[in-house]
Formats: C-alpha cells, structure tokens, sequence
C-alpha cells in the first residue's frame, strides 16, 4: 500500500509541476465507463480537464470502479492521469480526435494506457496492469490486459441541459 501511496504523490507531483509555467484553464467533468481488468467493471467518477490550447490537454481524475469478483460485489478507488494530444493545425473542426497517453492506478493495479479520445469526451484506451505486490479482490489477482472504454461529461453541458 505504501509503494502505492508512493508512486501516486510522484506522479501527481510530476504532472502537476507541468503547470507552473503557464496559465491554464480549468474544466470538471463527469465520466462514465467500462473497465475490464480481468474482470469487467463499471466506473463513475469525476475529471478535471486543464489546457492552455487544444494542442495538448491534461486530465487529472478519480473515480469508483464496482464489479462482481466471484460472485462478491467489489469497490475500489482509481485514480487517473491522461495527456491528450493533437498537434494538427488548419483545421475546419476544432480537433475532433486526439491520441491518448497515460495512467490509472487502484490499491489492486497500476496500469500504463494509450488510446484514443473523440473530441477529449469518448475515450477508448487500452494497457496492462500490473499488481501492486500480492493484492487481490476477493481471491483474484488484477493483472494483464486493460480495455477502457469512458463518456467524460462536462459539467457545463449538464448545468445548461437543466435550465
């Protein structure tokens, strides 16, 4: 669990340190998913979306993924870190697809992604997980290919679909 804690506060210093050059804007959004880890799991979270331009996009989030593990209902905390990237210029459409690059870990996984992202809302990014150390869910161990497959929902969006 330490080397967990570890390697999220060096990934999140790393990133973070990203920003302290420039201006960044700042969006929330609520994200939706399927997740398969040797086991296929829903997701529901929160995401927050930092960019300077649409060139390159910083996603930083956390999110509960719940699933069956031998007929036992499983929750675990994940948390995310993506870059997306579209270095495309003279566009007609603002940059409708960007290619994906980054990271989820949970107390039972770590797992580097890639992917790609339709207009930073439907992602579909795929990696490997690898354990943190001997954890399991409910006698089964996390580990090998990761498929995911997310809805990022701007909180904007759904504030002025309410009004």
């Amino acid at each position: 669990m330490t080397n967990f804690r570890q390697v999220v506060a060096i990934l999140a210093a790393s990133f973070l340190s990203t920003f302290a050059k420039a201006q960044y804007t700042m969006h929330k959004m609520i994200n939706v998913g399927y997740v398969y880890q040797n086991q296929s799991f829903g997701e529901i979270g929160g995401k927050l979306l930092f960019l300077k331009n649409d060139d390159v996009i910083y996603r930083l989030g956390g999110s509960a993924l719940m699933g069956s593990t031998h007929s036992e209902f499983a929750i675990m905390p994940k948390l995310q870190a993506d870059v997306l990237l579209n270095f495309e210029k003279n566009v007609d459409f603002y940059h409708s697809y960007y290619f994906l690059i980054g990271a989820e870990g949970t107390n039972k996984y770590i797992a580097p992604k890639i992917g790609v992202s339709l207009f930073g809302i439907l992602d579909l990014t795929g990696g490997y997980g690898f354990p943190v150390g001997n954890a399991e869910s409910h006698g089964k161990q996390l580990k090998g290919l990761n498929i995911n497959f997310t809805l990022n929902i701007p909180t904007v969006f759904i504030h002025d679909m309410l009004k």
